[in-house]
């Protein structure tokens, strides 16, 4: 598959959609995961080191796409490591969106049915949201990157309003003592926090659409520090509010806290429903362009047209979104996922750095 020299993207797009593939899940279960860990209230310095640890795993992947800058990942990658194991390599890559998009989209199926349309299958609400998904993604990625730059302000704007009205139920002393047990339970949480912000490895893709790659490491910059600003200002307020205790007790943390407190004399007096709106939208987000990814791969792998693979794979992702039995199972799923990430796009993009360096590929340097 040949890219199209008019399906490009700008700078300030590829941020939002990098914040947007970050913003998923973590939302709803970073408090309960993190938390889990550390077991202190210094969850929140351990989501700090965390987004600098992605930002790092960014900046890495970006420099490797831009000695290739007409290239993604799935058509250099032969390039450094030779066709047999480059191809090797894509398709566990494939594999890993796939694996995240059907995780996404049954993760959004579960907590629609929990607060909104409860006793209707599960598959009913993945089959509706997979192929709107379709619709989405049959136009290129102009028409994703148009849609997350709607969505975006309105995630920030929904957001902002409902976590920071629970400041009513806020507790600063739930966040004391800060180090009251040193480093080390902050240092157990870290993987936790940095698996939580899995997204800049699309920069692998994105790099050869955008219309100024030489400004990827600003995009990644901002894609990855947004995302960081929200969950530290979530993980925050959701441990002020419902204590280290309260909050290792709940499947989704931070949809309890919107739901524990009321404001009279408003139009709404309750909130966790914009909550959803927000989180729906991120969860959508994320399905689409890993789903988006995964075709994108295939289609490059085997030299041929990218439809007929999106519509290929949307039986393997309803398989896919349907073999975690209960939701146990789909946080296993999940923590197997990140597991892979840590690898595929923790070690090996600094691996391929080396690689191409050794060999002498072209260096694009950034402005």
């Amino acid at each position: 598959m040949i890219l199209n020299p008019k399906d490009q993207i700008t700078t300030p797009q590829t941020a939002v959609i990098i914040i947007n593939f970050i913003l998923g899940t973590g939302l709803l279960t970073l408090p309960r995961s993190a938390t889990e860990k550390v077991h202190t209230p210094d969850v929140w310095i351990s989501v700090i080191i965390g987004g600098i640890i992605a930002i790092i795993a960014g900046l890495i992947m970006v420099k490797l796409s831009q000695q290739f800058p007409d290239k993604t990942f799935y058509q250099f990658i032969n390039e450094i490591l030779g066709k047999w194991v480059g191809s090797l390599l894509s398709l566990v890559i494939i594999c890993y969106f796939l694996t995240t998009s059907g995780f996404q989209i049954r993760s959004m199926a579960e907590v629609i049915r929990y607060l909104l349309l409860e006793g209707t299958p599960t598959w009913a609400i993945i089959m509706i949201f997979m192929w709107v998904g379709l619709y989405l993604i049959i136009g290129g990625i102009n028409p994703i990157a148009r849609l997350f730059e709607i969505i975006l302000p309105l995630t920030v704007i929904l957001f902002l309003v409902v976590t920071f009205m629970s400041i009513k139920i806020f507790e600063i002393d739930n966040l004391r003592p800060v180090l009251g047990e040193g480093i080390i339970p902050v240092l157990k949480g870290v993987k936790t926090t940095a698996l939580a912000f899995s997204g800049p490895e699309i920069i692998l893709l994105l790099l050869p659409f955008m219309n100024q790659p030489k400004k990827a490491v600003k995009a990644m910059l901002v894609g990855v520090s947004i995302p960081l600003i929200f969950y530290v200002i979530t993980v925050v307020m959701v441990i002020g509010a419902l204590s280290i205790d309260g909050v290792v007790l709940r499947t989704w943390p931070t949809l309890d806290l919107i739901r524990s407190f009321e404001i009279s004399g408003l139009i709404f007096e309750r909130f966790e429903s914009f909550l959803l709106v927000v989180w729906i939208m991120q969860i959508f987000a994320t399905f689409t362009i890993t789903y988006f990814a995964a075709s994108l791969g295939l289609a490059q792998l085997s030299k041929k047209s990218i439809h007929p693979f999106m519509f290929g794979l949307l039986p393997i992702l309803y398989i896919i979104a349907m073999v975690p039995k209960n939701m146990n199972d789909l946080f296993k799923l999940g923590d197997f996922v990140g597991n892979v990430a840590l690898f595929l796009f923790g070690l090996l993009p600094l691996l391929l750095l080396i690689i191409s360096r050794i060999k002498g590929g072209k260096y694009e340097t950034t402005t």
